[in-house]
């Protein structure tokens, strides 16, 4: 799946299930998450498992950094690259 395709698929879900839709429109692609408290642990977990279930992607916890977490567009880069990596065994 596209970069293009897998960062509004993000954005909706933090929107929608952390910021109550985000009425104001504050959320955007380079919106810290983790300054702003939107990902602390239980989100994360929900965010990373929304990842697993709808985007059919296992992030390693070695990839679990802030660096990686800290706004959408890092989030979407790491996922749209895992997307890219063949499943190791196959």
């Amino acid at each position: 799946m596209p970069l293009e395709e897998v960062t509004p698929r993000i954005r909706t879900f933090i929107s929608e299930s952390f910021l109550d839709g985000d009425p104001g429109g504050e959320l955007t692609e380079s919106t810290p998450l983790l300054e702003w408290e939107v990902l602390n642990s239980m989100n994360s977990a929900l965010l990373l498992n929304f990842l697993r279930e709808e985007l059919r992607v296992d992030v390693p916890l070695s990839s679990i950094t802030a660096a990686n977490f800290r706004d959408i567009a890092a989030i979407s880069k790491l996922v749209s690259s895992l997307m890219t990596v063949p499943a190791e065994g196959v």
